[in-house]
């Protein structure tokens, strides 16, 4: 899955890992269920609703989105711990070059096992990677039950009004 990430962004947003789908459109949170585009929408980070094939859209807008792992799997659960922390490293570099306002890591508990913060929450971390302040956001797959729409909105707005325009 190629990134969608530029110098200087306001967020650059990072999911656990492409699910198969995605990998197979080649296309980030592309599958149906996901709840990323619409909550990015819905939060004030967008003016509309961008569809997956739009990702590059989201570029002029100063955001971005790549994956702790690149490894496409049918479930988060399927990787490995020593795999989210090699991605975790990963990341940090990608993050060190790049230079982005805000990192938003989309999954408590990959940013856990890749970041050695086991009591982690969602929201803004004490910490930063790659030289960035991290904020934890919901995993918006359809598969987290835990958060709805308005939830993953409401947690993307605060990360929209902490990021300003």
């Amino acid at each position: 899955m190629p990134d969608v990430i530029g110098p200087g962004l306001r967020v650059l947003f990072s999911g656990i890992n492409p699910s198969l789908y995605s990998a197979a459109t080649g296309h980030h949170f592309a599958r149906p269920g996901n709840r990323f585009w619409p909550a990015l929408h819905r939060s004030g980070f967008t003016e509309r609703q961008l569809h997956p094939s739009e990702q590059l859209e989201l570029l002029s807008s100063g955001l971005g989105i790549t994956n702790v792992v690149a490894r496409a799997t049918a479930r988060a659960d399927e990787l490995s711990p020593a795999e989210l922390v090699e991605g975790g490293a990963s990341l940090a570099a990608r993050v060190a070059e790049f230079k982005p306002r805000y990192l938003a890591v989309l999954g408590v508990t990959a940013y856990r096992a890749a970041f050695a913060r086991p009591r982690a929450a969602i929201g803004p971390q004490p910490d930063e990677v790659g030289g960035a302040p991290v904020w934890v956001l919901p995993n918006p797959s359809g598969l987290n039950a835990h958060y709805q729409i308005a939830d993953l909105a409401e947690a993307f707005h605060e990360l929209r009004a902490a990021a300003g325009r």
